[in-house]
């Protein structure tokens, strides 16, 4: 004996309004064969429409079974409703549930995506043809009549050859010659062995079908089989074996879609709302064009910052006389504390000492010809040079029998060559005047730029004993710049300097030291730092409005699951399961933050190299950073799209298709 194709025992379903409880249907039991063509009849609220949402495994029974080919389905979870709706069952709606945005053939090709199938747009484009719109294949919905829209319908509900048809009131919104057409096609799905359950209210409509099942207050009133009507052969088996395979699928995988048609479901909602997409990635947009940018402009100042500390030498130590405070202000030590020519020559008999370089400094007027300007005179030895990065980049340093013989020879800065030879003139040779005394130039120091408030290059660089004895009149040294053999001396040679000086210049007791060392690995670890920290800083605000940019991307994706909930609806209806919806709107949010994020980065780089041709503020764009940047909008996407997501799943597809 075959058995029945649909078995409903004693099924009951009950709802919650408010407070008060409705019963839908009230015991209801049915059998209905393979090949039938079924219509169920009866006044709005008397359960029909509950009916066929059961049937078509929309929606569960409070009580009773629900047996199909011989399985019991009443306890299935959604996702495996979700499979036997993909599978089992086609459906055609009143309001045809076309995508707006979506052509025609595409639209048809839905059901596939949640099958597994691939390649099937032929197959769709045949199901097209089939209902008579092969011509109209990649023409949207606004461009189709309300007939033309509901074949579109019917085309997609047999696309992945389900064994029955639900039609939820089919002609409802057609007029009288589309209603023809529509019922005609029905009837030919039914000659071709599909079983056809279709709703409606209208009796010369469910005159075409062989059975007509009559529903009052939520119970069967009448059960009419035609007499005359033939009866339509309908291979079952098949279909048992798409239930039977379905159904032992544990894990719910069975015809999943994979990442690539999320992705390109994605980019088509993306693309069919232009404007929305673009509000939603501007904050991200912003967001991320802000962080490029500040950050390219803290790592351009840590760089800049670096390079004029390498201009004054590595692993040097600066000695210079000390500082007592007196009432809040600092004193010199004085007399005692001065340091001469022989405390310089000592310290290179100390352990790590590499090499010395006393200097004098003053400022003084320089003059060639009818140029002159005030600027800052150095006195130094002949490794000065090396010590503190000041190779000239044209000409050459003084040599040690040119500092012995006290010669009137000057290596200058390239602002300085600026004021005196503003023509262009090649200063090298030259002769110029500080403090009215002759000096040949014979070498231009190399450009460093502005450092802690001074221009480095308003300089001039004379030998140590010439400035001291022919040009300045100091008996003194203002600093001994000592150079360590490496970083891991430095506290031990400090340590040493200071009591060296101590032994030769001798404090009175309890007294603190007349000479102060500065390392210049501390200053540059404490000016390194503070610019790390405004570095971070600027990075941090401009991340605000990154995470701005990303409340705003999961207020719109609410604001569209809102728009979409008969979308989402429709794809529940025709097999998408949770998952499928969840990672449909978290893969869109992802890629509208990463679209915006690469945006962004372009617009950052642009604003970044912007301010450096401009304003020239030292800037790095970082690899690191962008690749950062692109990496942390996927994150938002996550972040801000898991919620609009879990709320695109959970919608009930039921009450989506009813969503006004």
């Amino acid at each position: 004996m075959t058995k029945a194709l649909i078995e409903l025992k004693d099924v009951k379903k009950r709802y919650m309004m408010g407070n008060t409880e409705v019963n839908a249907l009230n015991g209801v039991s049915l059998t209905i064969e393979s090949g039938e063509f079924v219509a169920i009849m009866g006044a709005s609220g008397s359960g029909k429409s509950t009916m066929l949402n059961i049937l078509g495994f929309l929606d569960t029974p409070t009580q009773g079974s629900y047996r199909i080919m011989g399985h019991d389905v009443t306890g299935l979870d959604e996702d495996r409703l979700s499979i036997l709706r993909n599978h089992i069952a086609g459906f055609v709606f009143q309001q045809f549930h076309l995508l707006p945005k979506v052509s025609a053939v595409n639209n048809v090709l839905l059901p596939t995506l949640y099958a597994g199938k691939k390649n099937m747009k032929e197959s769709a484009e045949n199901r097209l043809y089939w209902v008579g719109m092969g011509h109209r294949t990649e023409h949207y919905p606004n461009e189709l009549s309300g007939g033309e829209q509901q074949r579109v319908a019917i085309a997609r509900s047999i696309v992945n050859e389900p064994a029955i048809i639900f039609a939820d009131e089919p002609t409802g919104n057609l007029d009288s010659r589309s209603e023809k057409e529509v019922i005609a096609l029905l009837e030919k799905l039914n000659s071709e062995g599909k079983t056809i359950i279709m709703v409606t209210h209208e009796e010369d409509i469910a005159s075409h079908a062989s059975r007509i099942i009559r529903v009052r207050d939520g119970e069967i009133l009448s059960d009419e089989k035609k007499a005359n009507k033939k009866k339509i052969k309908s291979e079952s088996p098949g279909n048992s074996d798409i239930i039977t395979r379905a159904l032992e699928k544990t894990n719910a995988t069975f015809g999943r879609a994979e990442f690539l048609d999320y992705i390109r479901q994605a980019v088509m909602s993306i693309l069919s709302h232009k404007m929305r997409a673009l509000l939603s990635m501007l904050g991200i947009l912003i967001g991320v064009a802000a962080v490029i940018s500040m950050l390219a402009v803290g790592m351009g100042a840590q760089k800049s910052i670096e390079s004029n500390l390498n201009n004054l030498g590595t692993n040097v130590l600066t000695v210079m006389p000390g500082f007592r405070r007196s009432g809040g202000v600092r004193l010199q030590m004085g007399a005692g504390s001065r340091l001469t020519v022989q405390d310089g020559a000592s310290f290179l008999k100390i352990q790590g000492v590499k090499r010395i370089s006393g200097s004098v400094n003053d400022r003084a007027q320089a003059v060639y010809g009818a140029n002159n300007c005030n600027t800052q005179i150095m006195g130094t030895d002949v490794d000065y040079a090396e010590m503190r990065a000041s190779v000239p980049t044209a000409g050459r340093f003084f040599t040690e029998a040119e500092n012995r013989s006290r010669k009137r020879v000057a290596v200058i800065g390239v602002t300085v060559v600026k004021n005196l030879f503003p023509g262009g003139e090649n200063p090298l040779g030259k002769t110029i005047k500080i403090n009215k005394i002759n000096f040949t130039v014979i070498g231009v120091l190399p450009a460093k730029g502005a450092a802690m408030m001074r221009d480095q290059d308003d300089l001039i660089i004379v030998p140590l004993r010439t400035a001291m004895y022919r040009l300045l009149g100091k008996l003194y040294l203002d600093q001994v710049h000592v150079e360590v053999t490496g970083p891991e001396v430095t506290e031990s040679v400090k340590e040493k300097l200071i009591a060296a000086l101590d032994l030769k210049h001798k404090p009175l007791p309890g007294q603190e030291s007349m000479f102060e060392v500065r390392d210049m690995a501390e200053i540059r670890k404490a000016l390194m730092s503070t610019a790390g920290t405004m570095s971070a800083l600027l990075g941090a605000v401009a991340a605000i409005s990154l995470v701005v940019g990303g409340v705003g991307v999961m207020n719109i994706m609410l604001v569209s699951v809102k728009e979409r909930t008969k979308e989402i609806g429709l794809r529940k209806a025709i097999g998408a399961r949770r998952r499928d919806i969840l990672l449909q709107f978290l893969v869109e949010a992802v890629l509208l933050t990463f679209i915006g994020g690469l945006t962004g980065i372009i617009l950052g780089v642009s604003v970044s190299l912007l301010l450096s041709a401009v304003a020239g503020w030292p800037v790095v764009v970082s690899v690191a950073g962008i690749i950062g940047a692109a990496l942390f909008t996927i994150v938002m996407g996550i972040i801000f799209g898991i919620w609009p997501a879990m709320q695109a799943s959970r919608l009930n597809p039921i009450e989506a298709l009813r969503y006004e």
